[in-house]
């Protein structure tokens, strides 16, 4: 008998901290998307790929809904919602992620954060599934009740799924019903490839993640980090990596005391480097003042932002 063979994109829609880059990575298997606790974390289109006997799923993180209201300002966050509307262009399916414990406890703010999307998913012939994420949260699952009635009625064309991204609660199934709605076709990438982003995109991803975990306040999202420097060797790499910040107290909260956290940072991202790369990894950091470098469109395209990372 002849299996059917399935492949297609799958784009990741929802407001920001909805949990978009874990649930990837959970759909995924192994850490394509870094993961932080703070909302618009992801800044460009992160790509993952499953691939199974019978599919392959490539899934397409994007940057957080909010982006394209213009709660993130300058040219990064007109390169942000141009990634988010791309990527719900190229896809086969569209996959609504929702923060279900926010919405629980706060309904009203539901229908305000998903007003950029609703029209369109509406009109939308392609599949829209509402994955309603961070349901392990619930202490009662009644009050989940309201809250499906209410997603059903903004959008009734949508199949909704309950499901932890964090546990990994109902994620098997997921994959069944969105591998259900693909075109059948062949597999577009190799059985081992697990995202279309280049290693030193994903490394200075790494990097930046571990100063989102360190930083407070505003200061996270005025950092930019890029590779300068990436030579390797049989049994190791050397990188050198620049982390820019656009004001001189920024670089001085960075480095931290006596450089206490630019330490950190460089212990807790060589690690997960090293993992990445299966091979011992030098990593040196500076760290520079380049003011203003969100609205700069040519240093954005040199640090890769809106150089998607997809085929």
């Amino acid at each position: 008998m002849t299996t059917t063979h399935r492949c297609g994109r799958v784009a990741l829609m929802g407001p920001p901290n909805a949990g978009k880059s874990t649930l990837i990575n959970a759909l995924v298997g192994r850490k394509v998307a870094i993961v932080t606790s703070r909302p618009q974390t992801t800044r460009n289109r992160i790509v993952g790929i499953l691939t199974e006997r019978d599919a392959q799923i490539i899934f397409m993180d994007t940057p957080g809904v909010h982006a394209l209201r213009g709660q993130t300002r300058g040219h990064l966050g007109r390169i942000m919602a141009q990634s988010a509307w791309q990527s719900l262009d190229a896809a086969h399916c569209v996959l609504l992620v929702l923060d279900g414990d926010l919405y629980v406890r706060k309904p009203e703010y539901m229908e305000k954060d998903l007003a950029p999307l609703i029209g369109a998913l509406n009109k939308e012939e392609r599949p829209v599934i509402v994955a309603v994420n961070k349901v392990d949260l619930f202490h009662d699952k009644s009050r989940m009740l309201p809250l499906l009635e209410s997603i059903a009625e903004l959008l009734p064309r949508a199949e909704i799924f309950p499901l932890s991204a964090l546990q990994r609660d109902g994620i098997t199934a997921l994959r069944d019903i969105i591998r259900q709605t693909l075109p059948e076709g062949e597999a577009l990438f190799p059985e081992d490839q697990l995202s279309t982003a280049p290693l030193r995109f994903m490394a200075a991803e790494i990097i930046r993640e571990k100063l989102f975990d360190r930083l407070y306040q505003e200061v996270p999202y005025s950092v930019a980090v890029d590779i300068e420097q990436w030579d390797e060797e049989a049994d190791r790499a050397i990188i050198h990596a620049v982390i820019y910040v656009a004001r001189p107290s920024h670089k001085a909260m960075v480095i931290g005391r006596a450089g206490e956290g630019i330490k950190a940072v460089g212990t807790a991202a060589r690690k997960e480097i090293k993992e990445l790369l299966e091979k011992k990894v030098h990593l040196e950091l500076w760290v520079k003042v380049r003011e203003n470098w969100v609205d700069d469109p040519q240093f954005l395209h040199a640090i890769g932002f809106g150089m998607e990372n997809m085929e």
